[in-house]
Parts: C-alpha cells; sequence; structure tokens
C-alpha cells in the first residue's frame, strides 16, 4: 500500500482480503478491519471488482469503498475511506 508500510499493515496479522464467493469477504490491514460486499464487473475490457466495506479504525467506526482489478496471480486496485485517506494496494492471490 502506497500510504503505509510493511510493518503497519502485518502489525497484528498478516495484512489481507478475503473475497468469498458469495460476493462478500472480509480484510485486515494494520488496526483496520472490516467486511467486504463486492461485485465483479467489466468496464469496458476490463474486469473488474467493486466493492464497499464497513468495520473499524482503531476501535471507531469506519466504512468506504475500493476496487480492483483481477490480474494472474495478484490483484491491484484502490482503498477508500470514506471522507479520508485512500491508498493504492497490491495483494497476492493465495488460493
Amino acid at each position: 500500500m502506497e500510504m503505509w508500510d510493511q510493518e503497519y499493515i502485518d502489525m497484528e496479522t498478516e495484512g489481507h482480503f478475503l473475497f468469498e464467493k458469495d460476493e462478500l469477504g472480509s480484510f485486515q490491514f494494520g488496526l483496520v478491519q472490516g467486511r467486504i460486499d463486492y461485485r465483479i464487473e467489466n468496464v469496458g475490457e476490463i474486469e473488474r471488482l467493486e466493492f464497499s466495506w464497513e468495520g473499524q479504525d482503531e476501535n471507531d467506526e469506519a466504512l468506504g469503498r475500493g476496487w480492483a482489478v483481477i490480474k494472474n496471480d495478484h490483484i491491484e486496485g484502490r482503498f477508500y475511506f470514506h471522507l479520508g485517506d485512500n491508498s493504492w494496494f497490491k495483494a497476492k492471490k493465495y488460493k
């Protein structure tokens, strides 16, 4: 992530995004964690995963949105806090 270093991302557990088959998921990085609601859409010729999320940032309620482009072995996109920071990210694909 461009806004936070790897030490922060893995502070409590290895930073991760989890996308389940039912268009729901979860994530955690640093002290931020939440639940995801996503859809996969075609934007022109590009398949893109769009999501909203709600959760906590250091025990304060937080929410936002994001998107990711699905690549062969990873996803990359942008993560947004509602009315706050946003950051580019890249995540390796685990099966």
